[in-house]
């Protein structure tokens, strides 16, 4: 098969490498800079900061094996068992180098086009009596299009919604009215340490959803601070203006900076950080969509283990 992939986050890599491993044709689309989606780090000079997962965790053991595989190619490490003083004894798990490392090293062997930006997807069913799917068109912003005999939608869904009403598939009310938390994070560089307590991670804190210390988490050379606002202040400030944003999270992340110096800041958005609601399935098909699959953390939890085991179930959902 020809199998087009939208989106070029863990989903769609591992939607990606299960379909070349079973010797299909595959290409991957995303309009990022990189294939990763919210496996997202950012170098601020010599920093390094993940600005979007912080880590992860094994629950099942279809996601150990390939975590164990991750492992023993020291692309992932344990970095702690727990962020509160006596931990739970349950393993968090992050990549060398940052978690955009681990999409990095997934991708590789696999065509993944970015700065691609899908504008639509149309499907022609195969003739009155004819056999097979049908051919799936991807067509891009720039005018571009390309033709597959299976497609993989993984991208947030109120954006598969729009791109597949284009192609007349009907999606499930349940499914298509799912929204996602906003978050709005702070990435810092400071001139000395901060007042992130050990392992370099607090989770849950009043008012944010995750404070990481990159360097203790050893992802950052320098010291380097990622913030994440918890989903009811990122609302409430999502449509204020940036530069105001960035400064309130500069005052309400002081505590863990403690007595550093910021050198610089940014300030970074994510429209679609956590679906309010998982789909029951860890993918969707339709029987009046041959050869389409849709995943994402939407579909199995809104952890990196799901969105892993989504991509794959929409991989096994095209091979069976």
């Amino acid at each position: 098969m020809r199998v087009a992939i939208v989106g070029a986050g863990l989903s769609g890599l591992m939607a990606g490498r299960a379909l070349r491993d079973a010797g299909h044709e595959v290409v991957l689309f995303d309009k990022g800079r990189s294939p990763g989606g919210r496996l997202a780090t950012r170098r601020i000079g010599e920093a390094r900061l993940d600005h979007g997962a912080q880590f992860f965790t094994v629950r099942t053991d279809d996601f150990a094996r390939h975590v164990d595989e991750w492992q023993g190619q020291e692309l992932v490490y344990e970095w702690c068992r727990g962020f509160d003083t006596d931990g739970d004894g349950y393993p968090r798990y992050a990549a060398r180098g940052g978690m955009n490392a681990l999409a990095k090293h997934l991708a590789v062997g696999l065509d993944v086009r970015c700065n691609a930006l899908v504008f639509s997807l149309h499907h022609e069913p195969a003739p009155a009596g004819a056999a097979g799917r049908g051919t799936w068109q991807v067509r891009l912003d720039d005018a571009s299009v390309h033709e597959a005999d299976a497609l993989v939608v993984t991208c947030p869904i109120p954006q598969m919604f729009s791109l597949l009403m284009s192609a007349e598939v009907e999606l499930p009310e349940a499914l298509w009215r799912t929204d996602y938390d906003r978050t709005l994070s702070l990435l810092a560089v400071c001139d000395g340490p901060m007042a992130v307590p050990e392992p370099g991670g607090v989770q849950s804190a009043e008012g944010f959803t995750f404070i990481a210390d990159n360097q203790r988490k050893g992802v950052s050379a320098l010291p380097a601070i990622t913030v994440h606002a918890d989903a009811a202040w990122s609302l409430e400030h999502w449509d204020q203006p940036a530069d105001d944003v960035h400064r309130l999270l500069l005052e309400r992340a002081a505590p863990w900076i403690g007595s550093a110096n910021v050198v610089t800041s940014q300030l970074k958005r994510w429209r679609f950080a956590t679906p309010q609601r998982t789909w029951a399935e860890p993918t969707w098909t339709s029987d009046a969509a041959p050869g389409l699959a849709l995943a994402g953390d939407a579909f199995a939890g809104p952890r990196m283990e799901g969105a892993a085991l989504s991509g794959l179930a929409a991989a096994a959902a095209l091979l069976g």
